[in-house]
């Protein structure tokens, strides 16, 4: 640290990012300003920065960064041969709507579908909400109750996807397999969160029944039909999903797997789709260039991190709270890191697994934590958050939707929430017997 200051003031660059996210500030502007604060504060000169720069293309960040790119790439592949718009015509035509409830749970199941598939909130309910809309309007489900499934059960995609940035970020600074992870940490968040949006959906729907409801015009708007090529090139893509999976699963293969996955499915889906091999790249490309802003954000990540972590700010803080860790034990660390992590910590997900990771891994390593446990701390700490205040995520989902009611998405947030925190609170428990 410059003039011998105390490692603390290392934490300036998070602190300064941390306002800026909830000011709501562009995110690469903001951690942009993180990284050149963290240089000044450790005395960075300007060709090391330059270096440190450099080095951080090849970092985890960024290739978590560049995974994002090619899954937006993928979305525009399945965007453009309408794979995305049969699997949800697919999924719906399957099941006949004999009640509301079985359109939330084919609604639910439809978007988590989605999310796992493509990697991104945002990206996939826009593409399944103007299919949804007119097939939820048709049984009377109101835009409130569709505006709770698309937050909550879309995100549950998140928890569960093998290529979804989320679960690569964990599973890669963790060192736990997909497999390994969905066990300890996946599939029992997924439950509560799936579970608690299903309930409050169905609530949110007898609170709203007869107060609101989509136009008739809506009801009457289902007229998707896939043709054979639309059919051929859905199969396709599952097809290669499944057997590319299957073998990452057996061959144990890393984060950067991912990238093969996104490219592969997004070149055969494009050829059998009717694109041509040139076409296939391009919209690729098209659809990547829509997330080099995050990739961007993510290759400045890994220096601004790593400038805190060289200013011993990390170190500083675990000696801080090892008193508290000293009562309390690793029940009162691993509900205190969630707690952090979920209320003290903006930005993207990813970002926030990372930031949580970084910040309290010495006091995990000295405190010997599993990492399958603190691989479904970590995981709480980067989702929940935008569950517990109106997030651009919640809001985002409202406005696919139609939904004005920030009240019913506030409500299955905080339900939520309040279950995710006993859930680690009874892990954590069972984790020290």
């Amino acid at each position: 640290m410059i003039f011998d200051l105390n490692p603390l003031w290392g934490f300036l660059p998070l602190l300064l990012y941390i306002v800026l996210m909830m000011m709501g500030k562009d995110m690469n502007v903001a951690v942009l300003l993180c990284v050149i604060l963290g240089a000044v504060l450790t005395g960075e000169s300007i060709t090391g920065f330059a270096n440190t720069i450099s080095k951080s293309l090849g970092s985890f960040c960024a290739l978590i960064g560049f995974i994002i790119v090619l899954g937006s790439g993928l979305a525009e592949i399945l965007s453009r041969t309408h794979v995305a718009h049969n699997l949800v015509f697919t999924v719906v035509n399957k099941f006949k709507l004999k009640s509301k409830k079985m359109a939330i749970l084919i609604s639910m199941f439809t978007s988590t579908l989605m999310v796992a598939l493509l990697g991104t909130l945002a990206g996939s309910n826009a593409i399944i909400a103007p299919i949804l809309i007119p097939i939820v309007a048709s049984v009377g489900l109101t835009p409130s109750t569709l505006g709770v499934i698309l937050h909550g059960a879309g995100a549950t995609g998140l928890y569960i996807g093998p290529f979804v940035p989320p679960v690569v970020t964990i599973t890669g600074l963790t060192g736990l397999s997909y497999g390994e992870f969905m066990i300890q940490a996946g599939i029992p968040l997924a439950i509560i969160v799936w579970g608690s949006t299903f309930f409050m959906a169905c609530r949110t729907q007898r609170k709203t029944e007869g107060k609101e409801a989509y136009s008739e015009a809506d009801a009457e708007a289902v007229d998707f039909v896939p043709d054979a090529r639309c059919k051929r090139a859905t199969v396709a893509f599952l097809v290669v999903m499944a057997v590319m999976m299957v073998y990452g699963l057996f061959a144990k293969a890393g984060a950067s797997y991912a990238i093969l996955v996104m490219m592969v499915a997004s070149i055969v889906v494009g050829l059998v789709g009717g694109l041509s091999f040139k076409d296939s790249l391009s919209a690729m490309i098209t659809g990547g260039s829509k997330m080099f802003w995050m990739f961007f954000m993510f290759v400045l990540f890994d220096p601004f991190l790593n400038y805190v972590s060289a200013s011993g700010a990390f170190n500083a803080v675990c000696e801080l709270i090892k008193p508290l860790i000293d009562v309390g034990g690793e029940v009162v660390f691993l509900m205190l890191t969630a707690a952090v992590g979920v209320f003290g910590i903006s930005g993207t997900g990813v970002a926030q697994a990372q930031i949580t990771h970084e910040l309290f891994l010495p006091m995990v390593e000295s405190l010997h934590i599993d990492m399958s446990i603190w691989a479904m701390v970590v995981l709480v700490a980067c989702q929940v958050t935008f569950f517990v205040t109106p997030t651009v995520d919640m809001v985002g989902q409202m406005g696919l939707a139609r939904s004005k009611n920030i009240k019913a998405m506030l409500a299955n947030g905080w339900v939520l929430t309040i279950i995710t925190f006993l859930y680690v609170l009874v892990r954590a428990i069972l984790y020290t017997m």
